[in-house]
Order: structure tokens, then C-alpha cells, then sequence
């Protein structure tokens, strides 16, 4: 009786049918994976374990006098919380407010006890109580009261002011999630530039889409923002390709990988860092320092600028997320042209 070659063959060793089903470039994947994942943690727990105002742009009423002396008072606050400033008169710290010039402002009433305290929930829940702490205790300590005014108040539908920077963190998902689609359905780097452009094309269509979607979800269909549908529209449409073009870029470069640095630098950098769950004044230096530079920052800001202060102070951001979406354009068409080019299969 005659038995198979098969039958026959030892079984292979554990550790070597190991190695045949992880790869070296699995395994080096996997390894990019577990940084990442610890840089998740690093970089959300660092921004966000402690929150602390520090150097919150801050203005003061009052006559001259008592105004130097309250701004010296102010700056001599342990840790530093606020950055005061001497402002005119209380027209202008509201203007100044309304502008993002400032966070709030303190409006002193030298023939009474009672002051007043300009803040802007739009831009921050938490910022506004933390301001209202922070002078309410120093007014107590001087037998003096305070009533407080917010002058751009967050939406009773837009629990915390959240809702913005959730808006955004949707878009960017959307944006390169689309752009790692494209990559992942036929290779990461594109075979020409012919390719490159129908696929920078395609995420151009999709965040317009998401863009509408986005905004008509938060606005009409949930009432969570205020602010122009149009406005927020053509915002998320830039966000979500400006996000999607960098993926598109990076893994133009460095090919599937480039879709773990979309994810460093988008989500693990800069959804912590975009001033959403704690405002930029509130956060670490490194964090506060990275955040208006990218998109999730960027996007934030703009976005509340829309809903909540009549689209004032969008300018550097809109900039920023203009600076990504043409980098990002500029540089998955270089890598495509300059690449090697493999034989394009082709479209059909």
C-alpha cells in the first residue's frame, strides 16, 4: 500500500509557516500600526488630560487708572492664565470679542460693585465658564460682584459648542478615507499623471458632496450650528479635499504608507490639537502651537467663525486649508510625473 508525497512531507514547523504568512513588509506594517496607536494615546492624553488657561487673550474696561492697575493685577495671576489688555471702552471690547481679537473682557464700574464680563460661548464653551471662574473669584476676594454677558451665546442645540469641531472631524474623515480608497482600489501611487488627475477629480466631487451633506446635516436637519448653509458648505468642500489631496500626496511618496501619516498627522495631531474639546488657550504648548496649522485646527476655527461671529478672523485659516489643498495637488502630480511609470492597465 503506497502512500501520497503529501502524506508523507513533514508538516512545516510553527515557526515557519510564521514566517510565510507574516511577511518582512507585514511586519513592518504592523509595527507602524502599534506607533500610531501609542501615538493615539500620547497625543490625546497629553492635550487633553489637564486643561489649564494660559495667555487667554483678555481685555479690561475701566478708567486709566484703574485699568493699569487691573491689568497688572491680572498678569500677576498664578500660572498666568489670562493676557489682559487696557481696552477703550465697552463698544469696542465687544467689537473686539466679535472679531476673536479677544476671548472676553471685563467691563469695571468705578462708581458701583458690580462689573461686567463679556464672553463668547460659540468659541468655547468651557473657555467662557472657566473666564467667569476666574473673575468671579478675583471679584469676590474684593467684596465686588460680577453679571456676565455673552455676546456671541453657542447654540442651546450645540451641547459644550461642540458641534463644530465634530462637523470638521467629519469632513477630514471623509477626506481621507476617500483619498485612501482610491488608493487602495488600484495601487497607492498613481501609474501617471493622467491618473493622478482623475483621482485628485474624484475627490474634488466628493467633497463637494460631503461638504453639502455635512452642512445640511448640522444646519437644517439638526439645527445644531447657526451661521450660512453656503458658508459651511463651501468650507467643508475645502476641508474634505484639502485633507484628501494630502493623502493622495503622501501616498503618491511613500505609497500604502502614506496613509498611516495622513492618519499622524490628521487624526493623532490634529484633532487634539484643533481647540475642539478644550479651546487653543487651553491647551499644551506644543499643542496649541500645531493646531491652527492644520486642517482639523484650521477647520474648527472657521467653522465657528461661520456659525457664531458673522464669519469674522477666517482668513489665516482659510489660507492654511488653501496651503494643504494646493500642496496636496502639487505634490501627487509631481509624484506621479516623476515616478517610474509601470504599464497602466487600462481604465474599463
Amino acid at each position: 500500500m503506497t502512500q501520497s508525497a503529501d502524506a508523507e512531507a513533514p508538516r512545516p514547523s510553527f515557526l515557519a509557516e510564521a514566517k510565510g504568512a507574516v511577511t518582512p513588509r507585514a511586519t513592518l506594517l504592523v509595527i507602524g500600526a502599534i506607533a500610531l496607536q501609542l501615538l493615539f494615546i500620547a497625543s490625546y492624553v497629553g492635550a487633553l488630560h489637564d486643561p489649564e488657561p494660559k495667555d487667554v487673550p483678555f481685555g479690561v474696561v475701566a478708567p486709566q487708572v484703574a485699568a493699569e492697575q487691573a491689568v497688572t493685577r491680572l498678569e500677576r495671576l498664578p500660572g498666568s492664565p489670562l493676557d489682559p489688555r487696557a481696552v477703550a471702552d465697552a463698544a469696542t471690547a465687544r467689537k473686539q470679542v466679535l472679531n476673536r481679537d479677544i476671548d472676553g473682557a471685563l467691563i469695571i464700574d468705578p462708581a458701583g460693585t458690580t462689573d461686567t464680563l463679556l464672553v463668547a460661548t460659540g468659541g468655547g464653551t468651557v473657555l467662557a465658564t472657566t473666564l467667569e471662574t476666574i473673575v468671579a473669584t478675583l471679584e469676590k476676594a474684593e467684596q465686588r460682584t460680577v453679571r456676565v454677558i455673552d455676546v456671541a451665546p453657542a447654540s442651546a442645540e450645540d451641547f459644550d459648542g461642540l458641534s463644530s469641531f465634530y462637523l470638521v472631524v467629519g469632513w477630514c474623515v471623509g477626506g481621507y478615507l476617500c483619498a485612501s480608497i482610491l488608493a487602495i482600489s488600484s495601487g497607492a501611487r498613481p501609474a501617471d499623471p493622467r491618473r493622478a488627475v482623475i483621482r485628485l477629480l474624484v475627490m474634488a466631487l466628493a467633497s463637494i458632496v460631503g461638504g453639502l451633506g455635512g452642512a445640511v446635516i448640522v444646519g437644517p436637519i439638526l439645527g445644531a450650528l447657526p451661521g450660512s448653509v453656503a458658508a459651511l458648505w463651501g468650507l467643508g468642500a475645502l476641508i474634505t479635499f484639502a485633507v484628501g489631496a494630502a493623502t493622495l500626496a503622501l501616498q503618491g511618496i511613500f505609497g500604502i504608507v502614506g496613509i498611516g501619516l495622513a492618519i499622524l498627522l490628521v487624526v493623532i495631531a490634529g484633532n487634539p490639537s484643533a481647540g475642539g474639546a478644550f479651546p487653543l488657550p487651553m491647551l499644551p504648548p506644543f499643542w496649541k502651537a500645531i493646531g491652527p496649522a492644520l486642517p482639523p485646527g484650521a477647520g474648527t476655527w472657521a467653522a465657528r467663525s461661520i456659525a457664531y461671529f458673522k464669519g469674522n478672523d477666517m482668513t489665516a485659516s482659510l489660507l492654511v486649508l488653501s496651503a494643504w489643498a494646493l500642496a496636496g495637488t502639487v505634490i501627487t502630480m509631481a509624484a506621479a510625473t516623476f515616478r517610474p511609470h509601470a504599464k497602466v492597465p487600462p481604465l474599463a
